[in-house]
């Protein structure tokens, strides 16, 4: 499986990348995102290491480490810059942290994201029927999270993205040991959330033609 959304000790995970790493690759990961949370204060600080981390990790797992960031609660005029800031810095998958009904994230931030060229948006909530559409225009995978709270609007970006033919992955936004799953979970997660079981395996082809780009 690959799982392109997690988190470290470098946000509000309680792993450090090393252990995350031989974690999901017990648990039969094939690739792994390492995705902590960033903003202007932090960015210049975690993606760096985590790239020095995927450099270091790579060649002797079974497992692929892809450096990346979430960009989280920054408001949405200045998420362009953010996502051109932490490509400069080294970042290989920018998510964006969308509009969830379990945050207060900015209004807005779902559109900005997808304008300015993130790779994915996580768990955008209530998305609008445009966002969608233009989520399509501009290739941006649109998340479905086993993450709780943030999982309680699957079905929701589920039927509009099957609707208007934009691409999904499905991701885990691991914090903890306890978040990772694997395929079968997976598969339960996207039945959960309306859709037929076949949908894994055109999230996880979604996924690796991401991973092939980076």
């Amino acid at each position: 499986m690959i799982d392109l959304h997690s988190h470290t000790i470098f946000s509000d995970g309680v792993l450090i990348p090393a252990e995350l790493a031989r974690r999901a690759e017990h648990k039969g990961l094939s690739v792994i995102g390492v995705t902590d949370h960033g903003d202007l204060s932090n960015i210049d600080f975690i993606i760096p290491r985590l790239v020095a981390v995927a450099a270091e990790l790579n060649p002797v797992l079974n497992i692929q480490i892809i450096p990346g960031i979430e960009i989280t609660h920054v408001p949405p005029p200045l998420i362009a810059d953010m996502i051109e800031k932490s490509r400069d810095l080294g970042a290989k998958i920018i998510i964006v942290h969308g509009e969830t009904i379990a945050e207060p994230v900015a209004r807005g931030t779902n559109r900005a994201a997808i304008d300015a060229g993130a790779d994915i948006l996580a768990h955008p909530g209530l998305i609008s029927e445009s966002d969608v559409m233009a989520a399509k225009d501009k290739n941006v995978l649109l998340e479905i999270t086993a993450r709780k709270g943030h999982s309680l609007t699957n079905g929701h970006v589920a039927r509009l993205a099957v609707k208007i033919g934009a691409k999904m992955v499905i991701n885990t936004d691991t914090h903890a040991p306890g978040d990772l799953i694997d395929d079968e979970v997976a598969k339960q997660v996207i039945c959960g959330a309306g859709l037929s079981i076949d949908y894994f395996d055109a999230m996880q082809a979604n996924a690796m033609a991401l991973v092939k780009n980076v």
